[in-house]
């Protein structure tokens, strides 16, 4: 099978109890999303082809469901090659789609719930984006920013073309200098950080947070990391232009500057690669235009 529709219709025909068939909710990167019901429950259907990315899930959920709006993940296996995760359906409207008055009304709890994210403690050890295992691949925070330079088997192919682009090497060089000039002045924390939220991935519901969704980008660093994450994709939303982001932040952490700024060149420089290896080159030239901003 060379499709998720087709995947998700034979796991819910042969692996589960119950189901009625899927119907397609969202589409990601890495996944696709199906609403269904499981003996007369709720539930979402993911299927996709890194089946690491739902074991995160489960860790994550198995762990802090009891604190943070995680779904847990009630069943995991693979059909056809593909990987699959059926999971509680939360509701709510994504982050990404709310006007200003509704995320000035959630975002005092989507920070409660980025200090919550902070405190989730899964064990395991090193830094960076961590395994299913609950081991990331470095010895250090700082190394695993550093480490952007190099491809990564899921991202692949991203130098060449960003050479041969109009664009070419020069922006993510200049970034990535810089980076490294401010690395080793970063603390070396090791704490949970998302590393996405957003993309569709926090439901929100009023005032409140009612789902933090896709832990396969989760890492072991610091979690200041996340309110960066915010900070830098704040302008790819100008619906959010009259809310001040930076001085929301400064206000509720008081956050280093140095790190803020470090930890924005390197998820402007994640998006950059990414961008490339997908041909999304519009995408390579805004987020180009960014890091020579800030770097």
């Amino acid at each position: 099978m060379d499709h998720p529709d087709q995947v998700a219709a034979l796991v819910a025909r042969t692996e589960l109890r119950e189901a009625s068939a899927p119907v397609p909710l969202a589409a990601g990167a890495w996944s696709t999303a199906y609403a269904l019901t499981v003996a007369g429950e709720p539930m979402v259907l993911r299927v996709g082809r890194h089946g690491a990315d739902f074991a995160k899930d489960a860790v994550v959920a198995a762990v802090a469901g009891s604190t943070l709006p995680v779904p847990a993940v009630t069943a995991r296996g693979e059909a056809s090659g593909w990987a699959y995760a059926v999971s509680e359906r939360a509701t709510g409207t994504p982050l990404d789609d709310l006007d200003a008055d509704g995320l000035a009304a959630a975002l005092p709890a989507l920070f409660d719930v980025m200090d919550g994210i902070g405190r989730i403690d899964v064990g395991g050890c090193s830094y960076g984006q961590w395994e299913p295992d609950r081991v990331g691949p470095y010895r250090s925070w700082p190394e695993a920013l550093l480490a952007i330079e190099r491809e990564k088997s899921r991202v692949p192919g991203w130098r060449a073309v960003l050479a041969a682009s109009p664009i070419g090497m020069e922006p993510f060089e200049r970034a990535l200098h810089t980076l490294r000039r401010l690395a080793p002045d970063l603390p070396d924390l090791r704490r949970m950080v998302h590393n996405d939220l957003l993309a569709r991935n926090v439901l929100v519901q009023g005032d409140r947070i009612m789902a933090v969704l896709d832990w396969g980008n989760a890492s072991f660093g610091d979690p200041l990391y996340d309110a960066a994450w915010l900070l830098y994709f704040w302008p790819w939303y100008p619906q959010w232009s009259t809310i001040d982001i930076e001085a929301a932040i400064r206000r509720r952490w008081r956050p280093d500057p140095t790190a803020l700024l470090a930890y924005q060149i390197h998820i402007g420089l994640d998006s950059m690669a990414y961008c490339a290896s997908r041909g999304r080159i519009d995408d390579v030239a805004r987020n180009a235009d960014a890091l020579l901003r800030l770097a």
